[in-house]
């Protein structure tokens, strides 16, 4: 089992100029705790379940540039992409670039995107849902094309690209993480593009018929299922549920999930506490399962 950690919550006691040491520390605590993955949000405005737009958000990328330089092993992404966010030839040179500069650590996490409040809020385009799985299918299809030896052009329905030049080139190309649960499109596009999914935690039977679904739909597309990781956000706290936590992580290891997301409680009154003694107390008996 491999464990990410996903910094979600920015709202650190100390206030604004407790966020950058306090993110700092929370993502060397990570890379030297054995975490594979650090994941940031996607976001303009906070989400409303963390407090809404008037708690901090950071941009994502810029946060990953940031963050390439603090650490040195664990891989850096977002959890995940709103497509609609940047234009996709921006976006896979975005990370193409987090990828060069980071030693081919990048991970590209991608997503319809469904926050309507923070597009009206910076006048950004929110096209319907129908469209904005129809951008993102094409922008699935314009990175994996930047990142080949094919820079030709891209004629789409709704992107067209002149040139799809990408240079320099990633040290590996980034694997592609569909977020979403979705079992008519996401998990379909995942099994024709995605090297993993990623699931909401839920009941053992939901995430079960989910995998079960995404297995279909690798049959439809000749994909060998083996092929895409199975990853899922963890429901229980590791720290204050350590049991629970391990009976969680067993029951999605027998279910072929590979890596599951953990990170600080929201309002927690010391997260770099919280993830020092994940990674020192609970993770390493978990690792083998």
């Amino acid at each position: 089992m491999k464990f990410a950690v996903h910094l979600a919550d920015l709202s650190y006691p100390g206030g604004p100029d407790a966020l950058l040491p306090t993110l700092t520390s929370l993502a060397k605590v990570a890379d030297h705790g054995g975490i594979s993955r650090i994941t940031m949000m996607d976001h303009y405005f906070q989400m409303e379940p963390f407090g809404g737009p008037a708690q901090p958000m950071l941009e994502g990328y810029t946060s990953l540039g940031y963050l390439a330089g603090q650490t040195s092993t664990a891989e850096l992404g977002l959890l995940v992409s709103g497509v609609t966010y940047r234009h996709p030839g921006l976006l896979a040179k975005i990370v193409t670039t987090l990828d060069v500069l980071s030693g081919g650590r990048a991970v590209l996490g991608l997503g319809a995107a469904w926050y309507e409040r923070e597009h009206r809020g910076l006048g950004v385009p929110f096209p319907s849902t129908a469209e904005r799985f129809e951008r993102l299918e094409e922008t699935l299809q314009i990175v994996q094309q930047m990142w080949s030896d094919d820079d030709g052009p891209y004629e789409g329905r709704h992107y067209r690209l002149a040139e799809t030049v990408c240079v320099p080139a990633p040290v590996r190309r980034p694997p592609i993480m569909i977020g979403g649960q979705g079992e008519r499109k996401t998990l379909r596009l995942v099994a024709r593009y995605g090297d993993a999914c990623n699931l909401f935690p839920a009941d053992l039977e939901t995430v079960r018929h989910k995998l079960e679904v995404l297995d279909a739909h690798c049959e439809t597309e000749g994909r060998d299922p083996a092929e895409i990781a199975r990853t899922i956000i963890a429901g229980t706290d590791g720290v204050a549920d350590p049991d629970g936590f391990r009976r969680e992580l067993e029951a999605y290891a027998g279910l072929g999930i590979s890596m599951v997301w953990v990170g600080p409680p929201p309002g927690a009154s010391d997260p770099v506490g919280w993830l020092t003694e994940l990674t020192e107390r609970r993770l390493p008996e978990l690792v083998d399962l």
